[in-house]
């Protein structure tokens, strides 16, 4: 791949499905190149093909190592020679009833959604100062805002995201690394797909709950993304903008 100095540059964990191919297809349609990072090397591979290997770059990435985090980001450094924008949207679910969640699937989903936002963060920092300065948004959800049964550790975890972006929003701004979030509702996405088929995702109470009365398309939280991500939101540092179809401000329970 050749340097892309001339284009803005994101790396986008959670690159190769969901809403972080939405967003990395959004930000190649705006005119940069992407580095997806991601567990799946298959969908790496598809992911890149589908972008074009000359907006498109992908790399095997563990958020819950440091070493593969740190590696991946002096990887960007050589090749791509910049960072722009940070997306991190790597995540799983994992539903458990509280009273059943072990401790080793409730700090793995910490792990990978929480500290492993923070590892990424911590690891783009440099190529972010060293550019001038950058965005970073990270993936939150209605979650961080309401109780959801059977959901403990991604609520944790999603509300851990929420205040880990107000944190990083104040303490970077001076480097002009500006830190926001988005918190998407239910998202049509394989995952959410793959719970409903399952059994562990009733999504009609769902769309009942929405005032919009559906589901979001990726494509949809992937404009968000590109919101935060650009100068068209150049003075807005330390948001979590919900994008939920109104699900968090219904009162029609009040009727």
């Amino acid at each position: 791949m050749e340097n892309t100095l001339h284009r803005p540059v994101a790396a986008i964990t959670g690159g190769a499905s969901g809403i972080g191919l939405s967003s990395a297809k959004r930000w190649v349609a705006g005119g940069g190149s992407v580095v997806l990072m991601d567990l799946a090397q298959d969908g790496l591979d598809k992911a890149v093909a589908e972008l074009g290997a000359g907006a498109a770059r992908g790399m095997r990435v563990d958020v819950t190592d440091n070493a593969s985090v740190v590696a991946a980001f002096e990887s960007v450094g050589r090749v791509e020679g910049r960072l722009d924008t940070v997306i991190n949207s790597a995540g799983i679910a994992r539903p458990s009833l509280s009273r059943e969640v072990s401790d080793e699937d409730f700090s793995l989903m910490l792990d990978i959604h929480l500290t492993g936002t923070m590892r990424v963060c911590r690891a783009a920092y440099p190529l972010l100062k060293q550019n001038g300065g950058g965005t970073i948004v990270n993936l939150a959800s209605v979650a961080a805002l309401a109780g959801m049964p059977g959901r403990a550790s991604y609520t944790t975890a999603k509300a851990g995201i929420a205040g880990l972006t107000r944190t990083l929003a104040v303490e970077w701004a001076s480097e002009g690394i500006r830190t926001n979030a988005v918190g998407p509702g239910y998202v049509r996405t394989a995952l959410t797909d793959t719970l409903v088929a399952e059994g562990k995702l009733d999504d009609r109470p769902i769309k009942a709950r929405t005032p919009l009365g559906r589901f979001a398309e990726p494509e949809e939280i992937a404009e968000v993304i590109y919101f935060l991500s650009t100068s068209a939101s150049s003075y807005v540092n330390g948001h979590l903008l919900m994008a939920d179809g109104g699900m968090t401000v219904d009162g029609n329970w009040y009727a």
